[in-house]
């Protein structure tokens, strides 16, 4: 599946903010405020109709009868935030199994398939005592990669292969994809999901008359999943993790500086996981997991699009209705990030143009201050904003430059980035930031300033919003993070913030004890020797060239077959401009295999 790293941070209301961006294009224009009768009736929020099932979940409905579809979607209260060294990265890991299937979808032979899952579990156990050897060599300086093939033992291998035997006779008993078909064959669309430190989001477009088909299926797969392939899929994560991470030009050097950035906070292990926790991930470990996170408690369906909410209610009560309340609460979170008493700065050199990053710690999604936050980064950004205009226009320093405030459920940063301009250095670039900063400090925002980028706000918001989609994921979005109905007050009080608001905040936060540092400089490196890289992104080569040398050290036909299945099952996912890289090593891997068959005969 896709999973995108949208960032649930900018929630706008449609019927509010139009409202609103109507009055104040009025008053631009001079002619003045609506009655106040007339004001209240524009400004009311959108109809939505909150209904709490008795197990504790949560449906929010939209009706919009503009079309014969319904958006669709429920989103569990649990990211990467929720999670611990360990297990990092399993929330994302969830997102791939919950495609899986369930007990009657997903499978030729329901019992067979628990009875193979039974066995790969007895397997794996044993596998897993291998590993506590192996890591033990590890720290005693034995082997240098838990990881390699190299470094696997006669008795791993054995294990390996018939675990291996057991995943082939269940993927001959699975009906592949098929949760997914049966929608798609109904008219289902846009059928994905999305992982981040806060939510994990199931989100599809449904025709109306199939409205009760969704209600089914998602129902099903909460009470009933089954986490088919397991092993192969959390293999096929952290393979992901390689293509995004480690094989991109700032990837491995983001995590490092988020690490830096957060000193305590959950939120400083990345949302993919860590390289050595994905590996250990136990399906024992998913099976708590799941227990506690995907309660019903714990989750919250939304609906926007043509249906009647009774018909909805009746069809919840129905179906997520006979989901069984979790029996552990999900714990509160505790851990919070100590106020930073120094600025810290980090010094990455890496195959991309010099730039600079500066991030500042700021507040949670619920926080007061949030409004004023997002109207400072609006007062930064776009064609007209501060940052175009001071850095890329007027001083020539920058060749672009963005701002943005990200609200999560439990702290919050406000980040700047900005690329040099040739012959420009990036402490240079550092220190013009710092000055337009200053310059909310220094004095408060003029009102046809602070106006214009209201309606530029309200705007494109508007348009955002003109579909059920976008509001769908608002809704559920601002729900995970706190309430559904921060998304309207936040718009509001966007609406309300005045020029002492942005000042206060400015100074406020934007200190220098408060603050991290990112500069990156470019690194020499040499001209690839292969010629079939030549025409690659110097992130689809560097993935390249790891996978070759991988794929270099591989000995036997099962690991060459093993890395083409995780490729594979990555094709879809891959982005458009990634996958030259993916048939690249898909090629290369299929002439390792031949020649090493052959060698075998």
């Amino acid at each position: 599946m896709f999973r995108a790293d949208l960032t649930p941070a900018k929630r706008r209301s449609s019927a509010v903010l139009f409202a609103l961006a109507v009055t104040a294009a009025l008053s631009a224009a001079g002619f003045g405020a609506p009655p106040a009768a007339a004001a209240e009736r524009e400004t009311a929020p959108p109809a939505v109709q909150e209904h709490v099932l008795a197990n504790g979940m949560k449906v929010l409905m939209v009706p919009r009868h503009l079309a014969p579809t319904v958006a669709a979607g429920w989103v569990a209260r649990v990211g990467s935030a929720n999670e611990r060294p360990g297990i990092t990265g399993i929330s994302h890991l969830f997102e791939h199994m919950m495609f899986k299937g369930t007990r009657t979808i997903g499978t030729r032979d329901a019992e067979l398939d628990a009875l193979l899952i039974e066995k790969q579990e007895e397997i794996q156990t044993q596998m897993r005592a291998e590993m506590a050897i192996q890591r033990d060599r590890l720290r005693r300086g034995e082997i240098a990669d838990i990881t390699s093939p190299d470094a696997k033992t006669p008795r791993f291998r054995e294990l390996e292969a018939r675990f291996d035997s057991l995943v082939a006779q269940q993927r001959d008993n699975m009906v592949k994809n098929e949760f997914d078909q049966v929608l798609s064959r109904q008219g289902a669309s846009r059928i994905n999901a999305f992982t981040s430190e806060d939510m994990t989001f199931y989100i599809m477009s449904v025709p109306a008359n199939k409205l009760e088909l969704w209600f089914w299926m998602e129902s099903d797969r909460l009470m009933n999943p089954v986490f088919r392939e397991f092993y192969s899929e959390r293999d096929v994560v952290y393979e992901e993790r390689r293509l995004r991470v480690e094989s991109t030009p700032l990837g491995k050097f983001q995590e490092s500086f988020d690490a830096l950035f957060w000193d305590a906070s959950p939120y400083t292990w990345p949302v993919i996981g860590y390289a050595s926790d994905l590996p250990f991930i136990t399906k024992q470990d998913a099976d708590e997991y799941y227990a506690r996170y995907y309660a019903p408690n714990n989750v919250c369906a939304v609906l926007v699009g043509d249906f009647d909410p009774s018909q909805a209610i009746d069809l919840a009560e129905r179906y997520f209705g006979r989901i069984p309340r979790g029996e552990v609460a999900p714990p509160p979170m505790i851990t919070r990030e100590p106020r930073q008493n120094a600025e810290k700065r980090f010094y990455g050199e890496a195959e991309t143009n010099p730039a600079v990053t500066v991030r500042w710690h700021t507040v949670a999604q619920v926080h007061r201050d949030t409004p004023a936050l997002l109207v400072l980064a609006e007062l930064l950004n776009g064609p007209t904003g501060r940052l175009q205009r001071n850095l890329v226009l007027g001083q020539g320093l920058a060749t672009s430059a963005r701002a943005g405030q990200d609200s999560r459920k439990y702290e919050g940063l406000f980040e700047i980035d900005a690329e040099c301009r040739d012959g420009r250095a990036p402490e240079e670039l550092e220190q013009a930031i710092y000055a337009e900063i200053a310059g909310f400090q220094r004095e408060p925002v003029a009102d046809d300033e602070l106006q214009s980028v209201k309606n530029r706000y309200l705007t494109r918001t508007w348009r955002q919003l003109d579909g059920n989609f976008f509001q769908m994921i608002r809704y559920g979005s601002a729900e995970a993070l706190g309430s559904w109905r921060d998304a309207d007050r936040i718009d509001q009080e966007v609406l309300a913030t005045t020029a002492a608001d942005v000042h206060r905040v400015a100074t406020e936060y934007f200190t220098r004890e408060n603050r991290a540092v990112a500069i990156w400089t470019r690194i020499a490196s040499a001209a690839p020797e292969d010629p079939a890289l030549a025409g690659l992104s110097p992130q689809s080569r560097e993935m390249v060239q790891r996978s070759l040398a991988r794929l270099e050290g591989m000995t036997g036909p099962a690991q060459v077959e093993e890395m083409l299945d995780r490729l594979s099952a990555m094709g879809d996912r891959m982005p458009a401009e990634m996958r030259p890289a993916l048939d690249l090593v898909r090629t290369r891997a299929e002439a390792r295999l031949a020649e090493l068959r052959k060698e075998a005969q």
